[in-house]
């Protein structure tokens, strides 16, 4: 088999993980907002709460929460698993974990910013929702671009982990690819498809941070 073919199909693998990439983001961003949120209530059940989620969710393996979202349907409730099954357990296991690190970016990004400005913004007759949205939040994303930005690196890395409960993305494809052809020229397809896409991410994110440069601190 020649390279332009194993080009193409690990192209088509590339697909499923450009999917589990954009579904993960589409996602976690916004779930990790209420879970800042609540790791930051003051209502103590709450805060503590969202404290074991967020811990559970860095501190066990992400292949092991794709395992225990894929068999627990059926080893606990007694659910047959589907086809789609695989699908869905990958891309819930991903978000989860992933809004569990957001969540944490969020939380220190809010907390930085200085109380003095939330005062004066009051001062200024500002509802609470006005200072949030026109002086908090422009230089909270400001602040956690890069964590974010490593973030979503890893995220991109991290799609290869799908592989574990037979999601075909890219990986999964090139170890077929190593196997059959008894050659290591797939897995350094995928290792320059892994890159280019990486170089892509940093380039955007550098681009967002320079456009957002005017907030000075």
């Amino acid at each position: 088999m020649d390279i332009t073919t194993m080009s193409g199909m690990l192209l088509s693998g590339f697909g499923t993980t450009l999917q589990i990439f954009v579904l993960t983001l589409v996602g976690s961003i916004p779930l990790a907002v209420p879970v800042a949120l609540a790791r930051m209530s003051k209502i103590r059940p709450l805060a503590l709460l969202a404290r074991i989620y967020i811990s559970v969710m860095r501190g066990t393996p992400l292949m092991l929460q794709m395992f225990a979202i894929y068999f627990a349907p059926y080893y606990v409730f007694g659910i047959r698993l589907t086809p789609d099954s695989k699908w869905y357990a990958c891309i819930v296991a991903f978000i989860i974990n992933y809004a569990a690190y957001f969540a944490e970016i969020y939380r220190s990004g809010i907390q930085s910013i200085p109380r003095g400005q939330y005062e004066a913004a009051e001062v200024l007759g500002y509802t609470k929702v006005q200072t949030f949205f026109r002086i908090v939040l422009p230089q909270v994303v400001k602040r956690i671009l890069p964590a974010m930005g490593n973030e979503v690196i890893t995220l991109v890395k991290d799609t290869s982990l799908a592989f574990a409960i037979g999601v075909a993305e890219m990986f999964s494809t090139a170890k077929a690819l190593v196997a059959s052809q008894v050659s290591m020229v797939p897995f350094a397809i995928s290792a320059a498809f892994y890159w280019g896409f990486n170089f892509l991410v940093e380039v955007a994110m550098g681009a967002l941070e320079k456009k957002l440069d005017y907030y000075h601190d």
